[in-house]
């Protein structure tokens, strides 16, 4: 049995070299020997808590940086956005019309049949919309 009795955080990842070597009791010379390399390692929950503090730490650094980039790179005189622009949303009205008129080969519509769309130009609006 082999204990560490001085665990201290800073002794994490060191690596220690333990001989073990196997001798008869009347007999000096030995009759094999090995050698066993040991690191110590922080218990899981001591581990889940560097994870922790790690990840905070981390998360404040990039609130820190961003909240810096935010300052710097906004001018101040732009008007804040309030939602999608008039283009996004014309453009979806205009997909979503696309989807509900009838396609082609369909005969009992009331819709002239200039406005029947083939099944690729409704793909193409599905996808836009998407």
């Amino acid at each position: 049995v082999i204990r560490h009795r001085d665990v201290r955080a800073s002794y994490y990842g060191v690596i220690d070299k333990f001989r073990l070597q196997v001798s008869e009791q009347s007999q000096r010379k030995a009759l094999g020997k090995k050698e066993i390399i040991a690191t110590l390692l922080p218990s899981a929950k001591e581990q889940q808590q560097q994870k922790e503090e790690e990840e905070k730490r981390i998360k404040e650094h990039l609130a820190e940086s961003v909240f810096f980039e935010q300052t710097l790179c906004q001018p101040e005189n732009r008007p804040a956005s309030s939602g999608p622009s008039l283009l996004t949303v014309f453009l979806g009205i205009v997909c979503i019309a696309a989807l509900m008129l009838p396609t082609l080969g369909e005969m009992d519509s009331l819709v002239p049949l200039y406005l029947h769309l083939s099944v690729n130009q409704k793909l193409v609006a599905a996808y836009v919309l998407g």
